[in-house]
């Protein structure tokens, strides 16, 4: 588990700096070896992902946002049935935008012990893109209302066994890229080119 979350932090710190390093802002010029508030440092990682990932919600047409993969759209011969536990199918491009909204409340919430605002299960209940996307972005402000919580004082206080308030931080990036790579091939199923991959 602390080496998932190893991990899970170094990708978030990845993500942004290749975001950043893609025409993005210019990162401010700090000496190495200068500490860092926890909470400035996870919520640019956090604001990184953020752009990344409501600019591809953002960028799917209304109308697809019921669209899920199926092996139809591969070779015939395509074996594999695309089916979730439930059986129920893969999510479609839309649900799966509301998990990220409901997990970045379920992520947030942990580690700061804020309480959200709002119905986070009704999220998944969710269909028309405005309504996602509103969900979407208010999930974020919470997201980054939580991770200011984090200090050089609490941050690797433990939550749940090993898992601590800045593992958590970055567990909740990872989770969002890990779904945003398979949007983004939703996105090129339907002929739209995912905005950080764009030729600038």
């Amino acid at each position: 588990m602390i080496k998932q979350m190893v991990v899970a932090m170094a990708l978030a710190t990845c993500c942004f700096t290749t975001a950043h390093g893609q025409g993005g802002a210019t990162a401010p010029k700090i000496a190495p070896g200068t500490v860092i508030e926890p909470s400035k440092s996870f919520d640019a990682a956090l604001t990184a992902f953020e752009g990344q990932f409501i600019g591809l919600a953002k960028a799917m047409p209304a109308e697809k946002y019921g669209f899920a993969p199926s092996a139809a759209i591969f070779a015939s011969t395509q074996k594999t049935d695309y089916l979730s536990p439930n059986n129920q199918g893969v999510r479609s491009f839309g649900q799966m935008v509301a998990h990220v909204a409901q997990a970045n409340y379920f992520y947030a919430g942990t580690l700061s012990g804020l309480k959200p605002d709002v119905d986070v299960k009704a999220i998944g209940d969710l269909k028309e893109k405005d309504q996602i996307i509103a969900a979407l972005e208010k999930s974020f402000a919470f997201a980054h209302q939580a991770v200011g919580t984090l200090t050089a004082q609490n941050a690797f206080e433990s939550v749940r066994g090993v898992q601590t308030r800045a593992s958590l931080s970055g567990g909740m990036i990872a989770h969002g890229f890990d779904h945003y790579g398979q949007l983004a091939e939703y996105l090129r199923m339907n002929g739209v080119i995912p905005p950080a991959s764009e030729k600038k």
